[in-house]
């Protein structure tokens, strides 16, 4: 075979792997990714956005319905739902995306750390995974902001710790799969470090099932912030969609303006719902249920 119909044929291997990607993930994945994307543009582009000022009052009546004025309604102090919600987006996303990215450095280190050296590390490492797991987590938020305050980084740091066990267990496992394969163990007869090995060999393939957790992570983290806003432990600066609903969800404010909670609630409801059929699309994709996320 000739150099050239060797590349042609490896450019075909790759158009044809780009293209059973695509079909593979489909619109199951790219419609949820759309709304995702719509929802983080519309958070960082808030303030040059054409919306009203969300805390502005009187831009309408007191508990004004749904109208082509006032797209999703007023609250009870006459501030502009739409504007709102897109606003509140903003502290969910951060919240969420920063609790996120602790949890997996935090966790990934530990599993991959774990999974490479085994035996009294790997025991040790697990042990402090089975506390987080076992540890009441309401009971820990409620002492970490009690004692901390209610700043956008402690309560990221302890939606951050609902997030390191499983990708922990998850890295771990994916570990455990690779370290005794034969490119690892080429590198280390060159001589390659412990660290060199975890970095070049063995993290870039835990990354890939991380990145379909990832999007489910997101999921969750937006629903515990939103968890801890209605028990009035989110970020005391700010509001948040969690803090939206728990602002509508007084039993008058129920029956006279509905729209105040449920606004908020759909926003997350449609955000969650569509990080998790990415998510899962994306497991499914990667087939991560190879590595044995069970952490044996």
């Amino acid at each position: 075979m000739t150099v050239d119909r060797a590349a042609a044929l490896g450019t075909e291997e790759g158009t044809g792997a780009s293209d059973a990607m695509q079909r593979r993930l489909g619109p199951g994945f790219w419609i949820p990714i759309g709304w995702i994307t719509l929802m983080v543009a519309a958070a960082v582009l808030a303030p040059i956005l054409p919306i009203a000022d969300p805390e502005e009052t009187g831009v309408g009546g007191r508990l004004d319905p749904p109208s082509w004025d006032n797209w999703f309604g007023t609250d009870t102090n006459g501030r502009d739902m739409f504007a709102r919600t897109i606003w509140g987006a903003r502290v969910s996303l951060v919240v969420g995306f920063v609790a996120l990215v602790v949890g997996f450095v935090i966790g990934g280190t530990i599993g991959v750390v774990a999974g490479f050296f085994r035996g009294l590390v790997d025991r040790l490492s697990m042990s402090v995974v089975f506390v987080l797991l076992s540890f009441p987590g309401l009971a820990l938020a409620l002492m970490i902001i009690g004692l901390l305050g209610q700043s956008l980084g402690v309560v990221s740091i302890v939606l951050s710790l609902a997030v390191i066990a499983p990708v922990a267990r998850l890295a771990r496992a994916t570990t455990l799969s690779f370290a005794e394969r034969d490119f690892v163990s080429a590198a280390r007869v060159l001589g390659a470090t412990d660290r060199r090995i975890m970095a070049r060999e063995i993290l870039p393939n835990v990354l890939i099932p991380l990145s379909a957790l990832s999007l489910l992570g997101l999921g969750l983290t937006i629903v515990g912030e939103g968890g801890l806003a209605y028990l009035g432990l989110s970020v005391e600066n700010g509001f948040s969609w969690g803090k939206m609903i728990q602002l509508g969800a007084a039993p008058r404010t129920l029956r006279t303006g509905p729209w105040v909670a449920f606004t908020p609630i759909g926003a997350m409801f449609l955000t969650v719902l569509s990080l998790n059929f990415a998510g899962d699309r994306l497991r499914d994709y990667f087939d991560v249920r190879e590595v044995g996320i069970s952490g044996r």
